[in-house]
């Protein structure tokens, strides 16, 4: 088991083959300060390679989930001038990137205030659970300033027409138009979002952690990666995973009628 980093913004409760990652800054509604970009950053490659961990739940303390990013971080830059900014800006788009290829299924459970880097957060989630009462937004353009590294996740997620729509008017919108939306994949109120999660952990635990890990990865390449080179790729893969230790364990599950070893 890999060891994980020590956090200052951050709790972190590994239970299970599962990292349960919680923003904690509730005092500011989880703002994404650097310290907490560079703790998600540092988390996320303690466990890269760890097959142990299976799933990474990100959720916020104190009823909200992330509000955006932090303008006292902002406001310190704006002292060093034009590079620090970039940097600052470049450092959170590098979070989104890991995130999203991440091998482990990361699974979002979103309250309160969604906005900004939060959203951006929610969107290179695997599966994300929403509470109905959630507020969601971009709220940039009304600060004068660009979605800068959220953009293209966004665009991803809900497709260009929506992300313009979004970005362009920064309207606010609760759980059921994200899940309407694509944005999330399910909608609960407060008071069902951890038998939601529970749910969603449970089937998890059905999967093969290396399959997962591949499929996850097959399914990223599919956006930028020729087709024929993919399935080409996706082929070898396939070989190797039915004569590997958990194709091999699958199909002797299956066979005599009993759930895969890391099922149990």
């Amino acid at each position: 088991m890999a060891d994980l980093p020590h956090c200052d913004t951050l709790l972190l409760n590994l239970d299970a083959g599962v990292l349960h990652i919680t923003l904690n800054r509730p005092d500011s509604r989880n703002a994404m300060s650097l310290a907490m970009v560079h703790e998600l950053r540092a988390v996320l490659e303690s466990v890269r390679n760890d097959p142990a961990v299976r799933a990474l739940v990100l959720r916020g303390a104190g009823g909200h989930f992330c509000a955006g990013g932090d303008i006292k971080d902002m406001a310190g830059a704006r002292a060093k001038g034009h590079d620090a900014y970039r940097d600052l800006n470049r450092a959170f788009g590098a979070l989104l990137e890991e995130a999203q290829a991440a091998p482990q299924v990361v699974v979002a459970v979103l309250e309160g205030a969604v906005l900004g880097g939060g959203f951006g957060l929610a969107c290179v989630s695997d599966i994300a659970i929403a509470a109905e009462g959630c507020k969601f937004g971009l709220p940039e353009t009304t600060l004068g300033i660009l979605p800068a590294q959220i953009a293209p996740f966004v665009v991803k997620r809900v497709g260009l027409t929506q992300a313009r729509r979004l970005a362009l008017t920064a309207a606010r919108f609760d759980g059921a138009e994200a899940l309407r939306l694509g944005l999330v994949h399910y909608c609960e109120s407060s008071e069902n979002l951890d038998a939601r999660l529970t749910e969603v952990l449970q089937q998890i635990r059905q999967c093969a952690p290396q399959a997962n890990a591949q499929t996850k990865a097959l399914l990223l390449a599919s956006e930028t990666e020729a087709m024929n080179a993919l399935l080409d790729r996706a082929a070898e893969q396939f070989a190797a995973a039915v004569t590997g230790a958990e194709g091999v364990e699958g199909t002797m599950a299956f066979v005599q009628k009993r759930a895969p070893k890391w099922a149990q």
